[in-house]
């Protein structure tokens, strides 16, 4: 994103370009109201393009993050975003996969949900930025020897030879990525936490998405809809990843065709049956999990249960049942293929 310019503009306060959109939400009870799609995608392509003042920015984030953000403005601002991808390309993808969250608490067992798809001939496209600690996504995809992509054409040719890439957010919207920095300032997210994860640059027509609170999923469901998402899954993730917890009922959020409905997958396992705010985040471990050479059954339950969503989601299986067993399966046939 270019540098915002912190001087006054020429103009009163009143007749910047930007001021009726922060007015709009920020006039209070009574008069503020809500932006429309239209209205969102201008407040945030004029955001991403560097023509906003560091104050109003500010505010404008605020204001949304105090009383939360529509369906309406987010698929507005995701259509800015989309519209300001750097040199996008055609990318023949199945599923889709933001990886968002900023700071991992437990080890990303959902790459090895996605590599289990990915080997099983479903094409997985991550892409999301880097966080903070010694286990965060770009970290473990190192240990699991993962290459990024650089742009949409390193991407493709991932997707092509392994059925997986990871793109990351600043290779492909690097004035988006730099919002993010903005927590440290203002210590809070803000709504690009929130839409950044409904963007699919590879216009993938199965869209995962891990959401912080439950209170999230009705409205991601419903921008996924106003998106004309073909197929999208939200549900309450590990730190807000697409990760699903295995000791807990899973509520998913489900969009299939246009029709918004819910799903309640069981828990998998016994309550307290991996200490995962108390594990070691070491990305070695992932590794050896993958081979087989460590064998823990709350995190496998999350990776063949993350997977069994999205071969629901994708049309592979009919119900939760058939799915489960499904990733399981593909599991232990991973194993198998391995030791030859």
């Amino acid at each position: 994103m270019p540098p915002l310019d912190a001087s006054p503009p020429d103009t009163p306060a009143a007749g910047h370009p930007f001021a009726p959109f922060v007015r709009t939400i920020c006039r209070g009870e009574k008069l503020s109201r809500s932006l429309s799609r239209e209205e969102a995608a201008e407040a945030m392509g004029m955001i991403l393009s560097g023509r906003v003042d560091p104050i109003q920015l500010g505010a404008f984030l605020m204001v949304l993050r105090y009383r939360k953000e529509t369906p309406e403005e987010l698929a507005g601002f995701a259509d800015a975003a989309r519209a300001a991808f750097a040199n996008p390309c055609t990318l023949a993808v199945d599923l889709d996969w933001p990886s968002y969250a900023d700071r991992h608490r437990q080890l990303p067992y959902f790459l090895l949900a996605a590599r289990l798809l990915a080997r099983n001939g479903v094409r997985v496209l991550m892409h999301g930025l880097d966080g903070v600690g010694p286990a965060t996504t770009r970290k473990a995809l190192a240990a699991l020897g993962i290459s990024l992509s650089h742009s949409f054409e390193e991407a493709r040719a991932g997707l092509d030879r392994d059925n997986f890439a990871y793109l990351p957010l600043e290779n492909f919207c690097p004035a988006l990525e730099t919002l993010f920095a903005l927590r440290s300032l203002l210590g809070l997210r803000s709504a690009v936490n929130t839409f950044a994860r409904i963007l699919n640059p590879g216009a993938a027509p199965a869209e995962m998405q891990g959401v912080f609170h439950p209170t999230y999923l009705a409205p991601h469901q419903e921008t996924a809809r106003l998106l004309n998402q073909p197929r999208a899954a939200v549900f309450k993730g590990g730190a807000g990843e697409v990760q699903r917890n295995p000791e807990k009922p899973c509520r998913v959020a489900m969009v299939v065709d246009g029709e918004c409905f819910e799903e309640v997958w069981p828990a998998l396992t016994q309550p307290a049956s991996h200490p995962w705010r108390d594990e070691t985040l070491d990305p070695a471990s992932l590794v050896a999990l993958w081979h087989g050479e460590w064998t823990p059954a709350g995190p496998i339950a999350a990776i063949t249960g993350t997977a069994a969503i999205a071969l629901k989601l994708l049309g592979q299986a009919s119900t939760m049942e058939e799915a489960q067993t499904a990733a399981e399966a593909m599991w232990r046939q991973r194993r198998i293929e391995e030791s030859h």
